[in-house]
């Protein structure tokens, strides 16, 4: 790649000269800097690439120099070099807008490789056109959200302040609130929107698998493994990658996760070789992770790694006047999708939207408008229509329920004495699923949170199967 302009900011002078040497060895120019006092005068006179950014100073906090750089000539992308006591230090530079941070000792391929990406990310600055801003306006659609409640603002304005940083984003939320779409919209707010966006969920494949397919394999390495396959890391170079249901990762993986945050290097499964990749790391789960972390099964140092800039997304009943705006839009798109009609909903069923707590968000909302959509009898929805549905189908269910639930549930109840064997005869495995999973929604009266707790299941494992059989 072209040279870049590298301003290093250190008063180790053994350091900073072990850097220089490296940089300039890559074809770098390279300046260097004691005190926060000189680095304010090289940015004010001079154009850099790249700042390389000690934060323990002899006449200060390395943060302070943030408010220089927002001025300075070139708009420099910033590495944050820290040891590893001052982590939380260094987070806390990322969300100032540092482009990525180096914990001492840095590795000479490190160093090189966080550079190189820093600079091409600085020269790949272009016009900005921001389609879709948020700050003050009256728009109603996001990079694929719709909504415009105090709330959800608050989601947008974060997403476009921390979008060109690379930065890790953890989001958090029920299940059904947008965690991918959010995830798409960093994405494609960002200078890495023409890369790709790879998604990966980690609680969906096995675990024997998913070092596999996060950081690939070589030909060999296990049984099955029949050609090379590069991982969705790999695939991710240049551009985004979403890793959904991260509190699912087993803990050796999790490891290795670190390892590859740490150093920007990975390592297929059955390879000794390791490649540097440039991806930008947005992660989410439904869960709680401070209570994971709590309870030993996520790591406290990738949590803290991960966890540079939180996202915490509102339940759909927590966004008002979203409510019915979302119901509009997604009930237009599914019955062109459904070749149906749409002029509304009814007068009960708008209160409906309003009143129903949406347990299962979003994902919930778009499953009750289909079935309305398809079950409807006019071109206006009403809910009750298919709430009196669901009540009918509990009563012709129960005598299931009465032998099912104890398979399922995590908290077993006596079964009554008399109660009536379900006969599956003829009936597919997938059959047999299928309506287990009908009958616990309708014995939930709907509610995907609670019929999954009946069942032992994750919601979006229903919710899933859901859209399946709805398509």
């Amino acid at each position: 790649m072209p040279s870049a302009k590298v301003l290093i900011v250190e008063d180790s002078a053994s350091l900073a000269l072990g850097y220089a040497a490296q940089l300039e060895d890559a074809g770098h120019e390279v300046s260097l800097c004691e005190t926060l006092s000189e680095a304010r005068r090289s940015l004010s006179s001079d154009a850099f690439n790249v700042v390389l950014l000690d934060l323990q100073l002899p006449d200060g906090d390395g943060l302070t120099l943030f408010d220089a750089l927002s001025t300075s000539k070139g708009h420099p992308s910033v590495i944050v070099v820290t040891a590893d006591g001052s982590l939380n230090r260094a987070i806390a530079a990322m969300r100032l807008g540092a482009y990525d941070f180096l914990v001492k000792p840095v590795s000479g391929t490190r160093l090189l490789s966080t550079v190189n990406n820093a600079a091409e990310q600085t020269g790949r600055a272009e016009p900005e056109v921001i389609t879709h801003s948020v700050a003050e306006g009256d728009e109603d659609t996001f990079h694929g959200f719709i909504g415009k409640s105090p709330a959800m603002k608050a989601v947008f304005r974060t997403i476009e302040s921390v979008a060109d940083s690379k930065a890790t984003v953890f989001v958090t939320g029920e299940s059904g609130t947008g965690k991918e779409v959010t995830a798409e919209a960093i994405h494609s707010a960002s200078k890495r929107r023409s890369g790709p966006f790879v998604a990966i969920n980690c609680g969906a494949i096995p675990e024997n698998l998913l070092e596999s397919e996060l950081f690939g394999h070589v030909k060999g390495a296990f049984t099955g493994a029949v050609e090379n396959r590069i991982g969705a890391a790999k695939a991710a170079d240049g551009g985004t990658l979403f890793l959904d249901e991260i509190c699912e990762m087993e803990l050796k993986l999790q490891v290795k996760l670190l390892r590859f945050l740490q150093t920007g290097m990975i390592q297929r499964v059955g390879s000794s070789a390791a490649e540097p990749v440039n991806v930008r790391i947005v992660c989410a789960t439904n869960r709680n992770p401070e209570r994971e972390v709590a309870e030993g099964r996520f790591r406290e140092d990738l949590y803290y790694r991960l966890n540079v800039i939180p996202i915490s997304l509102p339940a759909l009943r927590e966004r008002g006047d979203d409510i019915p705006l979302i119901a509009s839009r997604l009930a237009e798109q599914i019955a062109v999708e459904e070749g149906r009609k749409f002029s509304g909903f009814t007068k009960a069923s708008e209160v409906h939207l309003q009143q129903h707590d949406w347990p299962g968000n979003v994902r919930e909302l778009q499953n009750s408008l289909r079935r309305g959509i398809i079950t409807g009898s006019g071109s206006k929805i009403e809910f009750s229509e298919f709430s009196q549905q669901a009540a009918r189908a509990t009563h012709v269910s129960a005598p299931l329920f009465a032998t099912a639930h104890n398979d399922f549930s995590p908290e077993p109840t006596q079964e009554p004495r008399n109660a009536a064997v379900a006969d599956f005869t003829g009936m597919s495995l997938e059959q047999v699923e299928r309506l287990a999973i009908e009958q616990a929604i309708a014995r939930s009266s709907g509610n995907i949170v609670q019929a999954a707790r009946s069942l032992g299941v994750s919601p979006s494992t229903i919710y899933r199967k859901l859209d399946r059989w709805s398509g």
